[in-house]
């Protein structure tokens, strides 16, 4: 039962965003800034956003050699390089959103590993450089192998070493809680603990439905257009897209006297992550090692994977360096049979911004602008 002031003030909004990650967030501040004056919700049923946002190793990149050039093995060069603009265009507008001191986003390097099956990448790298040119006016890639040895890396995995010139690396926790302060200093309105149930369209808009689970009620808010910025979780609410879930295992070690390297690093086409995060190294991934496991939205641990990232730490990135680890967590990405992002209005009332292909930090910024500036052409 609700009070006729709860009815009057707090079930009405002109714009309701489901998902408190980067890209709803970033949607919410892209509709204030159209929308001056409408009332703007943001829903998010955790504490805290419940897939990646929160728990990414904070990479500002674009996508490494042996990941770009899997991306042309499924699409063609226009469609890799528009998705390499898109990340980049991200990227930007993040930065220029919320100020690199903000979120302390810096260039310590970015390098990808290459071992024996990775070598022939290396015959490819001045094509795609020549591809990129364009949109970076620098090259991408270029060799580094004399820096193996400098950093530490086991030079019987390490057989090259290649830098890639335009990225960085950022605090993702500084980086959301800019993000959400900015989201607040707007007006924008954020609820959490908030699980929505289900929603319906309606002629004259969109009923959300979202349980109160003191009351044991259940409310219903009503709302000119829905977003729904919900990544792997989405095909909780919406079917008919292909949405496969990726869960990312990672760990941190306690601080390392005399660590050797700093930046961030690949390895294993983008499959696995590192990089010095304050004199410990953050190193994740893994998936590929067991897929269907890891297809999931449950926030687990992988014993597998996170021993097989504890022997990679021991015989490759740091031989002869003892180490301990102090935490593990996991985080949730989607994916689909491309790596295109799914921006899309599915009805003139419920918009979409989902499946980031595990670059949601890179991408969300972006979509959230081409949603907002693209998609709602019949607002005024």
């Amino acid at each position: 039962m609700f009070s006729y002031w709860e009815q009057q003030s707090f079930l009405q909004y002109d714009h309701i965003i489901i998902g408190a990650g980067i890209v709803g967030l970033s949607v919410g501040i892209e509709l204030r800034g159209r929308f001056p004056k409408d009332r703007i919700l943001v829903l998010e049923r955790g504490f805290m956003p419940t897939g990646a946002s929160s728990r990414n190793a904070g990479f500002a990149c674009m996508g490494s050699l042996t990941e770009l050039l899997t991306d042309l093995e499924l699409m063609n060069e226009a469609a890799m390089l528009q998705l390499f603009a898109m990340r980049k265009s991200g990227l930007e507008r993040l930065r220029e959103r919320l100020g690199d001191r903000q979120i302390d986003y810096c260039e310590n390097g970015s390098y990808e590993l290459i071992d024996e099956k990775a070598v022939p990448a290396l015959e490819r790298m001045d094509d795609l450089n020549r591809l990129l040119f364009p949109l970076l006016g620098k090259d991408a890639f270029r060799r580094a192998d004399q820096r193996i040895a400098d950093f530490g890396f086991a030079a019987q995995f390490t057989k090259a070493l290649v830098e890639n010139t335009a990225e960085g690396e950022l605090d993702t926790g500084k980086m959301l809680r800019a993000l959400t302060d900015l989201a607040l200093q707007n007006n924008i309105e954020i609820k959490t603990g908030v699980s929505v149930q289900r929603f319906e369209e309606q002629e004259n808009g969109v009923r959300v439905f979202v349980p109160d689970t003191l009351r044991r009620e259940e409310w219903v808010l009503q709302c000119r257009k829905l977003y729904l910025c919900t990544n792997a979780f989405t095909p909780e609410l919406l079917s008919g897209e292909i949405v496969k879930p990726g869960r990312g295992q990672v760990l941190l070690t306690h601080v390392i006297p005399g660590l050797k390297f700093r930046g961030i690093f690949h390895m294993d086409d983008g499959y696995y992550y590192f990089r010095e995060l304050h004199g410990r190294v953050l190193f994740g991934g893994g998936r590929n090692l067991d897929f269907e496991t890891e297809t999931t939205t449950a926030l687990q641990l992988n014993e597998e994977i996170q021993n097989k990232l504890g022997e990679l730490l021991r015989t490759v990135i740091l031989p002869g360096t003892p180490f301990e680890v102090a935490q593990r967590w996991s985080g949730i990405m989607a994916f689909g049979p491309t790596k295109q992002p799914i921006v899309k209005a599915f009805s003139t009332r419920i918009y979409g911004a989902f499946r980031m292909g595990g670059m949601g930090l890179a991408l969300g910024s972006e979509v959230a602008y081409q949603l907002v500036h693209t998609l709602l052409l019949d607002e005024k």
